[in-house]
């Protein structure tokens, strides 16, 4: 199942989705590509996203607005996934410039 979150005292699963890059569009009007790691207000759009629809996949209840999550959302839950995710580009962009093996 991936990562979990804590909100309100209840874990959430959080995962980059294909449904998290939608609603993330969708919020925003702009493309997940565009969104760079110091526009905190951007990341907590986008980890409520990874949120709403990992929890969407997983059958778990999640009914908290994006204001409702923003408020709730701990600094340290934010620097949390920003982390992560700079982990998970720099491990795609290492498996990038591999060269392939014959």
């Amino acid at each position: 199942m991936g990562a979990k979150i804590k909100i309100r005292d209840k874990e959430y699963p959080c995962r980059q989705t294909m449904g998290a890059l939608l609603r993330y569009k969708r919020e925003t009007g702009q493309d997940i590509s565009k969104l760079e790691s110091s526009d905190a207000s951007g990341m907590v759009i986008f980890l409520w996203c990874c949120v709403a629809s990992a929890s969407k996949a997983d059958g778990v209840e999640f009914n908290l607005s994006l204001e409702e999550f923003a408020d709730c959302c701990e600094i340290e839950t934010l620097n949390s996934f920003t982390e992560q995710m700079a982990k998970e580009a720099e491990s795609k962009k290492k498996v990038k410039a591999k060269p392939s093996q014959k």
